[in-house]
């Protein structure tokens, strides 16, 4: 099951996609999207649903996040084998744990607003884990049970901010714009195996980044019952799980996003995201 917020910022309504790609409405049905949906109660009631008699939306709507509220965007750091060769990094031995500010959460199509003085701003393709029950120390075995679903995460990052203003990332990682999340949140079910998915980016129609989740160094469940031992995963909480090769920043020479460039990113199954790139604009 595939399930989206569509509609103008703060007016989104619920929505799923139908097996012909259709967008049907859900609002007659749930009032949002909320964390009390995401359990696997609340979305077996959904899937049984008969999806193509739901009222159909017409023309083309806004998609919002996938989710009304997110609690914790966690992200993971150097997560990919062939990421960490391209930035001349060791694999680290466990895993990198930063946290993006919940104000930078945006829709799959909205604008990336370059942030003031940003001159490195950079593109990550990744796979977001929503949360779907509460994980406190869960086991590795057990990790998957506490997934409502996956999605599409840009990571967007200012390299400058993260890397050359001190040790902490959460500096380059929390301007607002920078959490592209959806197109949708497909649900566990449809999604067997998510170390079997291909990712991809391009850049003005050049292609990027193109990765597999198979090349995690630490897989979802490990990433899920890791993280659960230092903090409490909750309902809506998204780990985003690291990107494959092909950022800016290890590109020679190096290549950072301009006003006017477009991202279109993607996961297998998961959707596609496509974003302008827009100057800074003063609140």
């Amino acid at each position: 099951m595939k399930l989206v917020r569509y509609g103008r910022p703060g007016k989104e309504k619920p929505g799923l996609i139908d097996a012909e790609g259709k967008l049907r409405d859900l609002s007659g049905i749930i009032a949002d999207i909320g964390n009390d949906q995401l359990s696997d109660k609340a979305l077996a009631k959904l899937a049984k649903l008969q999806h193509d008699t739901l009222p159909l939306v017409r023309g083309n709507p806004r998609f919002g996040v996938p989710l009304a509220q997110v609690g914790k965007f966690i992200a993971i750091g150097l997560n990919y084998a062939d990421h960490a060769a391209e930035a001349g990094l060791p694999k680290p031995a466990e895993p990198i744990i930063f946290m993006k500010a919940t104000s930078c959460l945006s829709g799959p199509d909205d604008p990336i607003m370059l942030p003031k003085g940003s001159k490195k701003t950079d593109w990550e393709v990744e796979l977001g884990v929503v949360i779907g029950s509460k994980a406190q120390s869960v086991t590795e075995k057990d990790a998957l049970s506490h997934v409502a679903g996956y999605c599409v995460v840009n990571d967007v990052s200012e390299r400058k901010y993260q890397l050359e203003l001190g040790s902490q990332w959460d500096k380059g990682k929390g301007c607002d714009t920078f959490g592209p999340v959806g197109p949708w949140l497909v649900t566990r079910d449809e999604v067997p195996n998510p170390q079997r998915l291909n990712l991809y980016l391009d850049l003005n129609d050049e292609r990027m980044q193109t990765g597999s989740t198979k090349t995690m160094i630490f897989s979802v469940a490990k990433l899920v019952s890791y993280v659960s031992r230092f903090m409490t995963l909750m309902p809506g909480d998204i780990i985003t799980t690291g990107t494959p090769p092909g950022v800016g920043m290890a590109l020679q020479p190096q290549r950072f996003l301009q006003p006017g460039d477009r991202l279109t990113l993607g996961i297998a199954g998961l959707g596609e995201q496509q974003q302008d790139v827009i100057a800074y604009q003063k609140p």
